[in-house]
């Protein structure tokens, strides 16, 4: 954990905000908070410098708001992913602060203890998508930065079909420290920008296409295979991964 963050949960326990259990609990980088259903790894914080996230799909909303409460109780944000909206509702009548991010079905509980980042200007990270459809994975990675503090731009709707579109961002592109390029059918966008700019490019294939797509295979290996240099895959849909690669790269350690 960094001193800044230590010196943020000390200054809680002496405003009365954190026990001295939950601070102690927060220090600890083998800390694990068991329940029936989950082995909560709160000390996740402190060995990495970000706390764990909950994979809500195919999670029962109430085992959900359990790990969100031994979180809680360690003094760290809540953050859940792949979640629908008919849990995020139940999720929210147990935290009413919580906020939910529909498109990127993303829901956060805040808590004083999220980590801060490194001073960063503005357009550290941008997150490009080829289409709209790709939009729920690149609101995933966009929102998964937000949270944990990190500057965004976004740049939507440039997919190769009309080239023109990503040319006219190019001096957003190249003010970038880290690109997450979101893209489906061929995934050829992100050979493109990377071909343009200096910084890592962390391509995210994902599942948008016709048939012979199958499901993103198709954009995942032609990103494998991209010429351009700097270029890093995640998996299929993957926008979670993506960000927290992004969020890295820019300059986050525990």
């Amino acid at each position: 954990m960094k001193k800044e963050h230590i010196r943020e949960l000390l200054a809680s326990v002496r405003a009365g905000d954190v026990d001295v259990e939950a601070a102690l609990a927060a220090l600890d980088e083998n800390s694990v908070s068991a329940i029936d259903v989950a082995a909560v790894d709160t000390g996740r914080l402190a060995r990495t410098g970000h706390p764990e996230v909950i994979f809500g799909q195919g999670k029962e909303a109430e085992d959900i708001v359990a790990i969100l409460e031994r979180l809680a109780a360690a003094n760290q944000p809540g953050v859940v992913t792949r979640l629908s909206e008919e849990k995020a509702s139940i999720i929210c009548g147990a935290y009413p602060e919580a906020v939910w991010h529909r498109r990127a079905r993303v829901l956060v509980v805040p808590s004083t203890a999220t980590p801060s980042p490194p001073q960063c200007s503005e357009g550290d990270i941008v997150i490009i998508c080829a289409g709209t459809s790709d939009l729920p994975v690149a609101e995933e990675a966009a929102v998964i930065a937000e949270t944990f503090g990190y500057p965004v731009k976004r740049i939507r709707d440039v997919g190769v079909a009309g080239i023109h579109r990503v040319i006219k961002h190019q001096t957003t592109l190249r003010s970038a420290r880290a690109i997450v390029v979101v893209a489906g059918m061929e995934g050829a966008l992100a050979s493109v920008v990377a071909g343009m700019v200096a910084c890592p490019v962390i391509a995210v294939p994902t599942s948008v296409g016709y048939g012979a797509s199958f499901g993103g295979l198709a954009a995942l290996l032609g990103m494998l295979n991209s010429c351009a240099t700097g270029v890093s895959v995640v998996n299929i849909d993957n926008g979670f991964g993506a960000a927290m690669v992004a969020m890295r790269m820019t300059g986050a350690q525990p």
